[in-house]
């Protein structure tokens, strides 16, 4: 397969299972068939039916409904962590790659620091100071994600800012900030969205592994990685519950790394 048709492939592939998660998302927001935290001891551990299409977990609370849920927040605290960490990222990344010297001295140290912990490590040190809950993982993960945009960024601003058009713009009396976030910053985007699709997925198995070790999202909130946990204990008495919200987990994953393989090869 060359690289045309791969890159066709993985966009085509990448987008419809992106859309299906997308709109299983959607119908979650205003539609479940059951409360998903609704409990019903006669229906503890009922199989998959036309009733329960994914049968019901150990307190009798309807599958479908709690993926349909557990999704929603999965991909909330995922989209959560992505923005901040490219909100500040492009912001660190631009002033460090375009005005360099001290400024990228400074940041770009304060940057390493941060780099040199792994990501889950420095939320688990936030979530053990600020407590645990969907926010607090946003904002844990976002903090732990801004390096690695900042580091795109920044070589992309050190790419571009010495181009023909960006030395014309200068010339012509751009400010700085024009320059950065309207010359230079749309030139970036391609990289920066392969770049946000890598993130995406790493902030669904980062929150999936936190929720699943009981310090992400807590109860009465429902989450993928949190299904998991519950329905390890389980697995051959209801491998349902464990199985769906695992395959919704390996789709979500799948398709945005399909998707930013595809962006990736336009470059």
């Amino acid at each position: 397969m060359n690289n045309a048709k791969k890159k066709n492939f993985n966009l085509i592939v990448g987008g419809a299972i992106t859309g299906i998660i997308l709109l299983m998302i959607l119908v979650g927001i205003f539609y479940t068939p059951h409360d998903p935290n609704a409990m019903d001891a006669s229906n503890k551990f009922a199989g998959v039916s036309f009733k329960h299409l994914m049968g019901c977990d150990n307190f009798g609370r309807d599958v479908f409904s709690r993926v349909l849920e557990g999704s929603r927040t999965t991909f909330f605290v995922a989209a959560g962590t992505v923005f901040i960490g490219t909100f500040f990222g492009v912001i660190i990344g631009a002033l460090t790659g375009y005005y360099g010297g001290v400024v990228d001295e400074v940041l770009m140290r304060v940057i390493d620091a941060i780099f040199a912990f792994p990501s889950i490590l420095l939320a688990l040190v936030f979530i053990s100071l600020f407590g645990s809950g969907k926010y607090q993982v946003i904002l844990a993960l976002g903090i732990a994600f801004v390096p690695s945009f900042a580091r795109i960024v920044r070589s992309e601003f050190i790419k571009y800012k010495n181009m023909d058009y960006v030395k014309n713009a200068r010339l012509q009396g751009a400010s700085d900030f024009r320059i950065m976030f309207v010359h230079i910053l749309p030139n970036t985007v391609t990289v920066l969205l392969s770049a946000i699709m890598i993130g995406f997925n790493n902030a669904v198995l980062a929150e999936a592994g936190m929720s699943f070790l009981g310090i992400g999202v807590q109860p009465p909130d429902a989450s993928l990685g949190r299904m998991l946990s519950e329905a390890q204990a389980y697995l051959f008495r209801a491998p349902a519950y464990a199985i769906f919200p695992g395959v919704v987990i390996i789709l979500m994953v799948l398709g945005f790394s399909l998707l930013g393989d595809g962006i990736k090869s336009e470059e």
